[in-house]
């Protein structure tokens, strides 16, 4: 919750409870949810939201933890970023805790939230990839205590909208106990919006492997063909093993499937990718390559 309404909201509620916020909205249909407000504020302070009223989220704890459910971790979505990336997180789910670790300078990790990141879907978002390789799926609260549930990669492609009145309460994240990692590249040192990012997860029991590329798409993408491929090489049953040649392989192949060539020309033949685009696909390959080997080391 920000310390201060905009003067352009008429009336900021700030209930307690997840049944509370949506009976809120749902008796205010103009009414803007916020957590952190790291993103609303931006919009609001350069003019592009004039919210008729605001219904605070700050005060329910119910969403600001996280507990263990059949094999899962379920998330609550008021989890800020700097505490997702504290020790105990990190050794839940170490690759959202890296995202969070990532996300910006203190001030943001200390207010933006999980569901925040989520409903916002900005392509930056250092949390989407890791979902989206984890295969999350969010709980969402709706009028009258309803619960549903949707894959977190279907609300980022629009395939599902959240309706009025609904809230994201919970993610809910298998929890693999095997290695993963998130890596990010930006156009400046330090923390910094993403210009690429790779998740990478491993999946031991399925013998499988898990990757969603940030930054360059409106959503997260996954290039499944080059997940199979790799699975099918790497020597499960002895130490994860896998050929270096490999290893630079799948950055390739990740890469090309996520920034594909141009389409060719009438005469066929297929016209050199920009310079910049070239430099990212390069930089996608780099970081899936690292990704894959940190997690295989």
């Amino acid at each position: 919750m920000t310390t201060h309404a905009p003067q352009a909201a008429q009336s900021v509620t700030l209930p307690t409870t997840l049944n509370e916020a949506v009976a809120a909205l749902t008796a205010m249909p103009a009414a803007v949810p916020v957590a952190g407000g790291t993103d609303l504020m931006a919009a609001v302070n350069s003019g592009q939201l004039r919210p008729a009223a605001l219904v605070g989220l700050g005060r329910i704890s119910e969403i600001r933890g996280w507990q263990y459910q059949d094999g899962n971790a379920l998330l609550g979505a008021g989890l800020t970023h700097a505490r997702m990336g504290r020790p105990d997180f990190a050794a839940l789910i170490p690759a959202l805790a890296a995202a969070a670790r990532a996300a910006g300078p203190p001030h943001i990790r200390n207010a933006g939230t999980l569901g925040g990141n989520i409903a916002t879907a900005a392509p930056t978002g250092d949390a989407l990839p890791v979902l989206a390789a984890l295969e999350a799926t969010l709980i969402i609260a709706g009028p009258g205590g309803s619960r549903r549930e949707i894959p977190v990669s279907h609300l980022l492609a629009g395939v599902e909208m959240l309706r009025a009145g609904e809230l994201i309460g919970f993610v809910r994240v298998p929890l693999l106990h095997a290695p993963q990692v998130f890596l990010k590249a930006t156009g400046r040192t330090g923390p910094g919006r993403s210009v690429a990012s790779v998740a990478l997860v491993l999946d031991p029991a399925r013998r499988g492997v898990r990757c969603a590329v940030g930054a360059i798409a409106p959503m997260p993408l996954r290039p499944l063909d080059a997940e199979q491929w790799v699975a099918r090489l790497i020597d499960w049953d002895n130490d994860r093993a896998l050929v270096p040649e490999a290893l630079a392989a799948f950055g390739e192949y990740v890469a090309a499937a996520c920034i594909p060539d141009p389409a060719p020309e009438p005469d066929g033949s297929v016209p050199p990718l920009p310079p910049a685009v070239l430099h990212l696909r390069r930089t996608v390959a780099a970081l899936a390559r690292r990704a894959l080997g940190r997690a295989l080391s």
